[in-house]
């Protein structure tokens, strides 16, 4: 879809009233949104975007909001520090966060190290859903495992007196489960 076409369905969807554009979905930032972003503007919406933090754009201080969902360790994904760190400074001033999905013990460390690093950036943490894996150790429900692994983040940031991560729940698992394209 060209720009044109895509504001096109952004305007329709809201009824022409403006609201929060969420950008989202794989990694946003490989596109250029520069024009969709300066239509969104003029017309009074707000832009935001959640992107793993792998690449900048210049437009990046246009967006209202910037959420930089690192992939952690258990991804396999190498971490790039330095473009991380291009983002978050290209990132909208004040309106920049960092989300990390924690799956295990070592991305739960890696968060922590994270949260040292970028400590002017809120931090937010969400229980990664493993209830796609066939294992024996995961229920059969992804709403239940989604509330399991919930408690067990909770319970281990409690432990550890780390109060400065905000602890939410991956509502889509819990809401839709494993289902695709919801």
């Amino acid at each position: 879809m060209t720009t044109d076409e895509v504001w096109a369905q952004v305007q329709k969807l809201s009824n022409f009233k403006p609201l929060t554009i969420s950008l989202s979905g794989g990694n946003p930032a490989i596109q250029n949104f520069s024009s969709l972003i300066g239509l969104s503007k003029d017309a009074g919406y707000d832009v935001a975007m959640e992107t793993q933090g792998s690449i900048v754009q210049d437009w990046f201080p246009e967006l209202d909001h910037l959420a930089l969902s690192p992939k952690p360790p258990s991804a396999n994904i190498e971490f790039d520090q330095m473009k991380f760190a291009a983002c978050v400074d290209a990132g909208p001033q004040g309106n920049t966060i960092m989300k990390i999905v924690i799956f295990d013990d070592e991305d739960y460390a890696w968060a922590r190290d994270m949260s040292e690093r970028y400590p002017h950036l809120p931090l937010f943490l969400q229980a990664g859903n493993l209830s796609h894996i066939d294992t024996e150790d995961v229920s059969e429900q992804p709403s239940e495992h989604a509330t399991e692994r919930l408690r067990w983040l909770i319970d281990k940031t409690l432990t550890d007196d780390w109060f400065k991560p905000k602890i939410l729940p991956q509502l889509h698992v819990m809401i839709w489960g494993n289902a695709r394209g919801v």
